[in-house]
């Protein structure tokens, strides 16, 4: 069916834009029902503060990169920069209570709200920064995640290999205060939304102690030996010669879980690779295909998904969809992320993962905290190569030392990662159910 716009020549007089793209009905209908509601634009609620950044020498801060923001959550990695080291990109300066969008590519959605209090966070050159001024922070940050505003944004880009907005195009952009009733709602959603956030990584942090301190390793601290003399056997049989492999610390932390049984990662699961299908069949919607910057400790992050369209999926699904119960594993350029899938999911995993099924008597969530533990991130670190990307070989991850604890503690620990999962899905219920709430009134009108 044929999609049409009728355009009067008097709104074309003095416009900026004659493509079609640009009237296409469902923008107009955005408009038209943001209209009804009185809408009005965001620079009467917010500012952009303009606080430039200066590096210092010898002087460190945070920095926000657009590609580190979880597009479900807002969530972000800072990355710790000395100011010397700083790349050009990092130039403003963010605030408790700003709300920052990714002026590139503003369909991906990469909007944060800041909630701490930090005066060396520094965000990149690709972010509008926002400070509000007479709209609840909570409520902006929803707002400017909801799909209508979405699409207002991306109407406006024109590029197409780096299509991006201004920071005069977000604040022209109109939006929908309500009354207070409502924005306070959606104010509270966001902040239980943020406490669920919180009380997840408390859980897993929980959980990461426990197994510490049951493992004698609480105390531990790593050591960098500058010298260390090795038996050509050693060589010989790791088949390695570089110094960095044979680091005493390696052996070190062995040595100190060695108290308890120590099983091979092979001898506890089996093990398949994901399936790389090639960036041309990659899409912007469709079918879930989750890559190694979609995996985290604490779950799956929203960073520059991927999808495949549903021909691709239903050929590959059986072969290289996860199933419930699973550990998914990276391998490859930060190798070793161990999750629990907890739920089933429509998606096919890229190469650069390991699906893990138990085959033994182990609580996988007990197994997935080994591996992201000190335990199982430094014999990663000592196998791992490749000078440019990182690479870790399925023979090396069958070879991994898992300390066995007993059933009731694996079960105590397996049971807070548990928990750490459920408080995030709840984190993103809320949040969804937020941003459904004010697309929902724009839409209805």
């Amino acid at each position: 069916m044929i999609t049409y716009s009728i355009i009067q020549k008097s709104q074309l007089e003095g416009a900026l834009r004659i493509d079609a793209e640009y009237y296409q009905p469902e923008y107009l209908k955005i408009i038209q029902n943001l209209n009804k509601l009185k809408a009005i634009p965001i620079d009467e609620v917010a500012i952009n503060p303009k606080r430039k950044f200066k590096p210092q020498e010898n002087v460190p801060f945070r920095y926000i990169e657009i590609s580190e923001i979880d597009l479900s959550t807002g969530e972000f990695v800072v990355s710790e920069i000395i100011g010397e080291n700083a790349p050009d990109r990092a130039q403003w300066i963010v605030e408790k209570e700003d709300v920052i969008v990714s002026t590139v590519r503003p369909i991906r959605n990469a909007v944060a709200l800041i909630e701490e209090d930090s005066k060396n966070l520094v965000c990149s050159s690709g972010f509008a920064v926002l400070e509000p001024r007479k709209v609840e922070p909570e409520y902006l940050f929803v707002y400017l995640k909801s799909k209508p505003i979405v699409k207002l944004l991306d109407r406006l880009t024109t590029a197409t290999m780096y299509p991006a907005v201004t920071t005069d195009d977000i604040l022209n952009t109109r939006i929908y205060l309500g009354n207070e009733n409502f924005r306070q709602e959606i104010k509270n959603k966001v902040i239980e939304a943020q406490k669920k956030l919180a009380q997840s990584k408390s859980l897993y942090f929980q959980s990461e102690n426990l197994l510490l301190q049951e493992l004698g390793l609480s105390d531990f601290k790593i050591e960098e030996d500058l010298s260390y003399v090795l038996n050509l056997s050693e060589i010989k049989d790791a088949n390695r010669i570089d110094a960095e492999y044979f680091q005493p610390k390696y052996k070190k932390i062995i040595e100190k879980v060695k108290k308890h049984k120590l099983e091979l990662l092979g001898d506890l699961v089996s093990m398949k690779k994901g399936f790389e299908p090639g960036s041309e069949e990659y899409q912007d919607d469709g079918e879930l295909f989750i890559r190694v910057s979609n995996i985290s400790r604490f779950g799956f992050t929203d960073k520059d998904q991927k999808y495949l369209s549903n021909e691709v999926y239903q050929y590959l699904k059986d072969s290289f969809e996860p199933k419930t119960g699973e550990i998914l594993l990276t391998k490859d350029a930060t190798p070793g992320i161990a999750y629990v899938l907890e739920e089933k999911i429509e998606g096919i995993i890229a190469s650069g993962i390991m699906r893990l099924k138990i085959k033994e008597d182990i609580e996988a969530g007990y197994l997935a905290l080994c591996i992201n533990s000190i335990v199982g991130q430094m014999q990663i670190q000592r196998d791992a190569g490749g000078s440019i990307i990182s690479h870790w070989k399925p023979e090396q991850i069958k070879n991994l030392q898992i300390p066995i604890l007993p059933k009731p503690i694996q079960q105590k620990i397996a049971d807070l990662v548990r928990k750490s999962h459920e408080s995030r899905k709840k984190a993103k219920e809320l949040l969804e159910e937020a941003k459904r709430k004010v697309e929902e009134m724009i839409e209805k009108s």
